[in-house]
């Protein structure tokens, strides 16, 4: 679930986040020990990052939809074909009972959860999310939950059992309000209010359940900016006392997020960019002013998950070929080269061609999976170049610069001795173009087409529209 965000290519000056009437000072009242104690802790250094994540990829399942069945049981016999695809870490959407309140279409939102505790009836029983998240380990996948700390259904059970922690507004329970001050329209959902500290301690311990009796192994927090940094501080060593967990921020605008809590956050400016780059808004240079803002907002140990698609998009945003037309396999490579995690949004293997129900069933249509090859190679890569591993673990991003900037990018990573080049038309037209600088010269083989490559300053490329060629060495 998304409700808005501040493309990070715009901030200037970015705070630590605040909740409604919480001021960026500290918080009032009952929780202002609480307050100073988390942002004592903010100020400390990264949160301890599993080490399984410093390479992963991310596969996004929204269990409704993966299968006619829409089942954890379904979903359990593909997990083999996962784990071929290079996938490391599979996220689940709410897996929840879904509020029946002012629920939307016939089944729904997963987002509005009616009980912390339970899973869906319609996807299977507890005892098959076990058996699937033991499957899962097996294998040597990762299994993350989306978590909504934000707000719970209008039927959640903790309506009736505590209704001292949800936000009041005129006497009454009320749709999450916006940092802005206004109420959304989300009328199958209420807002929690984390003044309270009971409500802190029920939410962390919902969370400790996951890890404790299905062994998940993190958490992909959704409108995560609208929860109190402060809370996500008093979270993680707690979950972390239970087992080390990757925590994924659905916002951008919070850079104390990675401070206080988060491994990595979403790349909502880098999206926004890739979109306007495709659609000839932007030139290519574009992606440069967008790093150099995450450059100069987050700590130097920061990276972000990086996307084409997501259940948001795909619902709302529109499909891979609506929003990135024949360019979209060009800014798939962006995602899986520069720094950052890489995410497949579920179908997106088998050529997902048209936006999934977000509230009603609509089995994705499998095919011959015919994208598997494509991502498989790029994650193949991921896995083996420590170049191209994520944050600290890999290799800072360099420029090559072109006469033709504008429209191509090129860059280069190296750690040690593994680097990767990478060269890439990013319009409709063919592109001449003479690289320049230092650094990368010597020979690599393309992956795509197993060819031997040389790269030197002086020579001239050229490239078909929306052309790309990722060398490694």
């Amino acid at each position: 679930m998304k409700l808005y965000f501040l493309p990070m290519l715009f901030l200037l000056v970015v705070t630590s986040a605040c909740k409604k009437t919480q001021s960026t000072a500290g918080e009032a009242g009952s929780t202002t020990a609480l307050a100073a104690s988390a942002d004592s802790a903010a100020l400390a250094a990264a949160p301890t990052a599993p080490e399984w994540a410093k390479n992963a990829t991310i596969y996004e399942i929204n269990t409704r939809q993966f299968s006619p069945q829409g089942t954890f049981n379904a979903v359990t016999e593909q997990l083999p074909r996962l784990k071929e695809l290079g996938v490391d870490i599979v996220w689940f959407m709410p897996i929840y009972p879904v509020s029946k309140t002012n629920k939307r279409g016939t089944l729904g939102s997963p987002y509005a959860v009616a009980d912390y505790l339970s899973v869906n009836p319609d996807f299977g029983t507890m005892a098959d999310f076990k058996a699937l998240v033991k499957r899962a380990h097996a294998l040597g996948l990762r299994v993350m939950l989306d978590w909504v700390a934000n707000h719970t259904g209008v039927d959640h059970v903790w309506v009736t059992q505590h209704p001292d922690w949800y936000t009041l507004r005129k006497g009454k329970m009320t749709p999450p309000v916006a940092e802005n001050g206004t109420v959304t329209d989300w009328n199958d959902v209420l807002d929690l209010n984390y003044d309270n500290p009971d409500l802190r301690k029920g939410m962390i311990s919902a969370m400790q359940f996951w890890l404790r009796e299905a062994d998940v192994d993190g958490f992909r927090c959704d409108v995560s900016g609208l929860v109190p940094t402060n809370f996500w501080a008093e979270a993680r060593p707690q979950l972390d006392a239970v087992k080390p967990v990757f925590m994924l921020s659905e916002n951008e605008d919070q850079p104390a997020h990675f401070k206080a809590c988060f491994n990595a956050n979403y790349s909502w400016a880098m999206f926004t960019m890739f979109k306007a780059i495709a659609n000839r808004a932007r030139p290519a240079t574009g992606i440069d002013s967008v790093l150099a803002t995450n450059r100069r907002v987050f700590p130097p140990w920061h990276y972000q998950m990086l996307f084409t698609q997501n259940h948001d998009e795909n619902a709302k945003g529109g499909t891979l070929a609506e929003t990135f037309g024949p360019g979209a396999d060009a800014f798939i490579v962006l995602t899986c080269t520069l720094d950052g995690m890489p995410l497949i949004y579920n179908g997106m293997e088998s050529g997902l061609n048209r936006r999934l129900s977000f509230f009603d069933k609509d089995t994705i249509q499998w095919g011959t999976y015919a994208r598997t090859d494509f991502f498989n190679k790029m994650f193949t890569l991921k896995h083996r170049n420590r170049a191209l591993w994520s944050g600290t673990a890999g290799g800072k991003l360099v420029k090559i610069p072109t006469d033709h900037d504008e429209f191509v990018y090129a860059f280069t990573r190296q750690k040690e001795n593994d680097r990767i080049a990478v060269v890439v038309n990013l319009s409709n037209q063919p592109q001449t173009v003479r690289v320049a600088g230092e650094g990368y010269e010597g020979m690599y083989t393309e992956i795509f087409t197993r060819q031997p490559a040389e790269l030197k300053p002086g020579m001239t490329l050229t490239l078909k529209p929306w052309e790309y060629r990722v060398m490694t060495n």
